[in-house]
Formats: structure tokens, sequence, C-alpha cells
């Protein structure tokens, strides 16, 4: 069998099942991401002393744990008190923490990039505090953080590629798999290259348009 038909008839067919994986990953880690990371990076700025404690705590574990790490604790450490997880739950779980810690320096960055004036004249308008981070600072925020928010995208798009080493048959768990059975591992890895490559030229196009839609004149 050429290359061609190898490609055609076998390894695309084969890597659907994993991109369809890739994507259910990147969807159910992504928008959890940068909620629970505005969230955390509002505490950091606005919270109380506990509530700053807290959220630095949780920026600082989940950034220098290694995802990889993470991933196994989830998944092969937590049966051992009692809970289990299924390795899809346990991968999701391990991104979006890893994600929503990346994400919260963003944003965090972004809220302090904001003058301090419009807090204080939002509260003599006669808005709350909450109200005040929700209609004044964050959209402004969000959309200062965007191209931050981005790397962090494309780099899920990268990294869910350890799913694989929790039996997660993501894209490159299913390359793999293909790879090890046909001994064809440079056309395999080949491909599978090219669709995370897809993925993110995607992405990087997206952002930009997302960029001029939500850019403010001047």
């Amino acid at each position: 069998m050429d290359q061609i038909a190898f490609i055609v008839e076998i390894l695309l067919p084969a890597l659907w099942g994993g991109f369809v994986v890739t994507l259910g990953l990147i969807a159910c880690t992504a928008p959890f991401g940068v909620l629970i990371g505005a969230a955390v990076a509002v505490g950091r700025v606005y919270g109380n002393r506990p509530v700053q404690y807290l959220c630095r705590a949780y920026v600082t574990f989940f950034k220098g744990c290694p995802l990889l790490l993470l991933l196994f604790i989830l998944y092969f450490g937590l049966p051992s008190v009692g809970i289990s997880l299924s390795p899809f739950v346990a991968a999701v779980l391990g991104f979006i923490f890893c994600n929503s810690a990346y994400d919260s320096e963003y944003i965090r960055g972004s809220i302090r990039s904001i003058k301090e004036g419009q807090f204080t004249a939002g509260l003599a308008l006669g808005m709350s505090r909450a109200q005040v981070i929700r209609h004044v600072i964050l959209p402004q925020a969000m959309r200062r953080s965007i191209p931050g928010l981005v790397n962090e995208f494309v780099y899920l798009i990268k990294y869910s590629s350890l799913a694989y080493m929790i039996t997660v048959i993501e894209l490159t768990g299913a390359g793999k798999m293909v790879a090890t059975r046909y001994f064809t591992y440079n056309e395999t890895f080949f491909v599978v290259g090219l669709v995370y490559l897809f993925l993110v030229t995607l992405t990087t196009i997206g952002a930009h348009l997302l960029e001029r839609r939500v850019s403010l004149p001047s």
C-alpha cells in the first residue's frame, strides 16, 4: 500500500475519532478556564485579605505543578482516597486548573492596567463595588487580555495531547496507535502535526477577527 492510500484509507479515518475527542477536551476546558481565571483575578485584585491569599495560593500551586503530574494525581491518585474519575473527566479537570491559573494572570494584569479613577467614578455614580467590577472594569480588562488568553488557548490545543498519558485516546493517542500498528511513524506524526497546525492557525485567524471586532476607537 502506497503512502497516499495509507493516509486516506487508514490514517485519516483513525485520526478522526481522536480529533473529535481533542475538540471535546478543548471545548470543555476553555470556557471554564476563562471564567475561573476571571474570578481568581478579581479575587486577587479586589478581594479581602483571606480571599487574596486563597487566590494567590491557587495560582501558585497550579502554575507550579507540572500538568502531567497533575493529571496523574487526578486519575491515578484520587482513587486511593475513594474518588474515581473517568479519564476524560480527569483530563478536563487538570486542563481547567492549569488553564485558569494562567488565564487569571493575563486578566489580572489587564485589570491592573485600568486607571483606578474609573473604579472611583463608578462608586461616585452610586454603583456598588460588584457592579463597577462587572460593568466597568471587567469588560475593558477582557478586551485587553485577549492576546494573552488566545496564547493560552493555543497552549491548550497543544498540551491536550497529554491526555493520552491517562488513556484518553485523543488526536496524538490515535496517531500513536496507528503508527505502532503499521510502523508508519513519520507519515502518521507528520499528519498529526499538520492537524495541530491547522487548529492553531484557525485560532490565530479567529483571534485576529475577534480583536478587530471588540477593539475601541483610538
